[in-house]
């Protein structure tokens, strides 16, 4: 693992835009391949501002939901923007970004199943940068004698929950993306959901910075809001689809 904060900082950041920028391209690859024009087609252009306005705001969104510690301090010490992301946070911002551009563009047709994929492949990643900051990050899991335990860096073996969320992303995003639904969306509905279940149950594995009720974090109590308004949704799609 790395040991310096600032090295740390630098390899995470090289991840998380690695990743953004494969999943743009798998993005891009999939759009041409299935006859939907390049990404700065008037609607696919649309989507896409909608998409990365929204994941920016619900990004720190929900990151100050996380942690209203370290926005508390840092508003109090004058700064003006904030560190730290979501991405729970990102994807249910996209969500509703796209949901808006589609609306105000006039769009009918289902733009999340192309992003199946590329949101996969990003996520997983990102993940590694995740993993390789250890505990300069928060994503690394709690305490655990099983044998798979990493430490890293303070001789404690914890649950390497990064692995762990790419071990469950990567699958069904290859099978979503390889599957064919009658349902237009219902292919995002389900990784989006299943993403959100997977979500709330590792976040047990891992630290809780600031306890919410009924001792959740915060994030699992945004996957539990989430999941009350989509998880319907992607059940009613599902059962459209013969």
């Amino acid at each position: 693992m790395i040991a310096n904060p600032a090295t740390a900082a630098w390899v995470h950041t090289a991840f998380a835009y690695a990743g953004m920028g494969l999943g743009a391209a798998l993005w891009r690859a999939t759009l041409r391949r299935q006859s939907r024009g390049g990404a700065l087609a008037p609607g696919n252009f649309g989507v896409l501002v909608g998409l990365l306005i929204g994941a920016a705001i619900g990004n720190k969104l929900v990151f100050l939901i996380e942690r209203p510690d370290v926005v508390l301090a840092m508003w109090h010490g004058g700064a003006l923007m904030f560190p730290g992301q979501s991405i729970v946070g990102g994807l249910l911002g996209g969500l509703i970004g796209v949901e808006i551009a589609k609306q105000l563009t006039g769009q009918m047709r289902s733009a999340g199943d192309v992003m199946v994929l590329p949101i996969a492949v990003g996520l997983a990643i990102g993940r590694v940068g995740c993993f390789l900051a250890g505990l300069h990050d928060d994503t690394y899991g709690l305490p655990t004698t099983l044998p798979w335990a990493v430490d890293f860096g303070d001789g404690v073996p914890r649950h390497p929950t990064q692995l762990y969320e790419i071990a469950v992303v990567l699958p069904p995003g290859l099978a979503l993306h390889s599957a064919r639904f009658a349902t237009p969306g219902l292919a995002f509905k389900l990784f989006l959901s299943a993403y959100l279940l997977w979500r709330f149950a590792v976040e047990f594995l891992k630290p809780v910075p600031v306890a919410w009720p009924l001792g959740l974090s915060g994030i699992q109590w945004t996957c539990l809001v989430a999941l009350a308004v989509y998880l319907p949704l992607t059940l009613r799609a599902a059962r459209r689809t013969p």
